[in-house]
């Protein structure tokens, strides 16, 4: 009998990538999973082809060599598949699958008794430039699996227990031997479980767990900067059958701030000044990050550029004592809209300047004459 195209078997499309063709396979595989179907020698069947066809468009290599030779590409001297010098029953292993719905997808390893660590969490958090040079304390909400109540995290319906595998006798694995080689595998029967559900708990589907939102406690502490990463141990998923918990990561993100720009612990502020204060000289009043105001003395003649410290007014550096400074950056503001008067004086004050009032305007016009009489 024909094989299916594994494509068909998983519901993709050929050009499926990695996450379309991960999502497919982890939907088919709990369909069709023995726990779910016990006694079913077709539902067994169909997760085998699921689990096979997976095995290989998962792999770029083993996938390139399918879309080019199909089956072919794993028979005779072809690339071996991954059944590849096992009987039938070993075509695709229950632990693949396991791996995949419980390891690399969720981050989970498998303990004694089919336990197994719970996936890590990722919570994404977005707080401010203040809320991150002060610290704070935010309250965040989680749906999360949990141990299910009902079945105690077994998996088996109340009154009920799992029975050891009678394949592997509890190990969770067996043996095969080609040749001189002896090879084990994850038992195909329990999956590498070491029992087996035979009536799972309604409540939880034979997993051991079910989804519930948590409310959690989270302390930001002061100086956290863009993608921070904070831990919060055990409070990730819960793991298959009473395995313990995994950890839930929260990543900051600082929202942009309409005054400040940062950089590490410094900060930094553009503020606009008059032509005339720029000028005349005199002193200008700063926002600074804690909310309060700072003064900043300019001297005459101020250029747009200039740059003025106010040492340890920046942010804290996170689980130090240090603190930044900040750093104002001043830009003369040209007026507009001038009246008629106002355009007159400019005229007049414009007459009256010299060469020495305008320095930099001097020594570029000067280089530019000498650059074109050199083009000439």
């Amino acid at each position: 009998m024909a094989k299916r195209d594994y494509y068909e078997t998983l519901g993709v499309a050929k050009g499926a990538g990695e996450a379309e063709l991960k999502a497919a396979f982890r939907k088919l595989a709990m369909k069709y999973h023995p726990d779910r179907n016990p006694d079913d020698k077709s539902a067994e069947v169909k997760f085998k082809e699921i689990n096979e066809a997976y095995e290989v468009l998962k792999d770029p290599q083993k996938r390139a060599a399918y879309d080019q030779f199909g089956h072919a590409a794993f028979e005779g001297g072809g690339p071996r598949g991954p059944g590849a010098g096992f009987g039938p029953d070993f075509g695709a292993s229950f632990a693949d699958v396991f791996d995949d719905l419980f390891g690399e997808f969720m981050g989970q390893r498998r303990g004694p008794g089919g336990r197994s660590r719970g996936g890590d969490l990722r919570y994404n958090m977005e707080i401010s430039l203040e809320e991150a040079f002060a610290g704070k304390a935010a309250e965040i909400r989680v749906r999360t699996p949990v141990p299910c109540e009902k079945c105690e995290a077994t998996g088996a319906e109340p009154g009920t227990k799992p029975t050891t595998c009678a394949t592997c006798g509890g190990a969770g694995k067996v043996r095969a031997t080609q040749g001189f080689f002896t090879i084990e595998r994850t038992c195909p029967s329990c999956g590498g479980t070491g029992r087996l559900v035979k009536t799972p708990c309604s409540e939880c589907g034979g997993i051991g767990r079910v989804e519930k939102e948590r409310t959690l406690q989270v302390t930001i502490p002061p100086g956290v900067e863009d993608g921070t990463r904070i831990r919060l141990a055990g409070e990730g998923e819960a793991g298959l059958r009473g395995g313990p918990r995994g950890d839930l990561y929260i990543f900051l993100a600082i929202r942009p701030h309409t005054l400040f720009h940062r950089e590490g612990a410094d900060l930094f502020c553009s503020v606009p000044v008059a032509f005339t204060t720029a000028v005349l000289g005199g002193q200008i009043e700063v926002p600074t990050i804690t909310g309060g105001r700072a003064k900043v003395t300019l001297p005459e003649g101020t250029q747009t550029g200039r740059q003025f410290r106010l040492k340890g007014k920046g942010m804290p550096v996170l689980r130090s004592t240090q603190i930044g400074d900040l750093y104002i950056q001043v830009s003369v503001e040209t007026p507009v809209k001038l009246s008629r008067k106002q355009r007159e004086l400019l005229a007049e004050f414009e007459k009256s300047l010299e060469a020495k009032n305008m320095p930099n305007a001097t020594t570029f016009e000067g280089r530019a004459k000498d650059y074109f009489r050199g083009e000439a």
